[in-house]
């Protein structure tokens, strides 16, 4: 899995991420992210939601959207509290509007907005001509 890790100001840090569309991806994408937020000193009060909002943004692009799919994370540190940007574009979706997938139970899925929502001090969708960014920033205290 390649990773780049820059640095683009002297406030704001960032990773980039691609994800495979394998199983196990979100699991082991999960993992880095992990690793990159302690390397990156994140406060430890939204670690956990951040890992939370990863994977539900991340399992969204597998599940409904076609390939491929990148991560990407930006610090940004300043004088308050320090913000985590959490983005992740995919292709765009892969049914037509009004169409599911028979193998989703709704039961078990649908709920990943509305953590992300809970989670985030903000959140978003921006489609452009690469596909949809859907981003989520989430606030140390």
């Amino acid at each position: 899995m390649a990773v780049q890790l820059g640095i683009l100001s002297r406030e704001t840090v960032e990773h980039v991420c691609p994800l495979p569309p394998v199983p196990g991806a979100v699991a082991a994408v999960r993992r880095r992210v992990g690793e990159v937020l302690a390397d990156w000193k994140v406060s430890e009060e939204i670690v956990d939601d951040s890992l939370l909002v990863v994977s539900e943004l991340l399992t969204n692009a597998i599940v409904h959207a076609l390939p491929p799919a990148e991560l990407r994370l930006s610090w940004i540190r300043g004088e308050g509290p320090g913000t985590l940007r959490v983005e992740v574009t995919d292709a765009g979706p892969a049914l037509v509007p009004g169409q599911t997938r028979a193998d989703i139970d709704p039961d078990e899925h649908g709920r990943g907005e509305q953590i992300v929502h809970a989670l985030a001090a903000a959140h978003g969708k921006r489609v452009h001509s690469g596909g949809v960014t859907r981003w989520a920033d989430l606030v140390a205290a």
